[in-house]
């Protein structure tokens, strides 16, 4: 599995109409065979910065950048963006969530 957490620092002008800026991306992205999950965030630090947080199966990441919902969003989400997104991917051997012990709950 391939898990991509990434930043958007969004324009405070468009922040608060990001998920429906990116609506029409993040369903054709969950519609993709390969895709695990495609999450959007808000940030409680910051009210202009989401974060996505996805996944896909290792042979549907190269789908995935080269769709053309995906060449769209390319072309049409940068202008309302502040910078050039953060990311960080992973190469990872399952695709399930662990459940975190340390906050168990009865």
């Amino acid at each position: 599995m391939i898990f991509i957490v990434a930043k958007f620092k969004v324009k405070p002008e468009h922040a608060d109409d990001w998920a429906q800026l990116s609506a029409e991306f993040t369903e054709a992205t969950r519609a993709e065979p390969g895709n695990l999950w495609f999450e959007w965030s808000r940030s409680l630090d910051d009210p202009d910065e989401y974060v996505l947080v996805e996944a896909f199966r290792d042979d549907a990441a190269e789908a995935h950048v080269t769709s053309d919902h995906f060449k769209k969003a390319q072309h049409e989400l940068p202008p309302l963006l502040q910078e050039t997104p953060r990311v960080r991917n992973v190469v990872m051997d399952r695709d399930e969530w662990d459940l975190l012990g340390e906050m168990a709950v009865d």
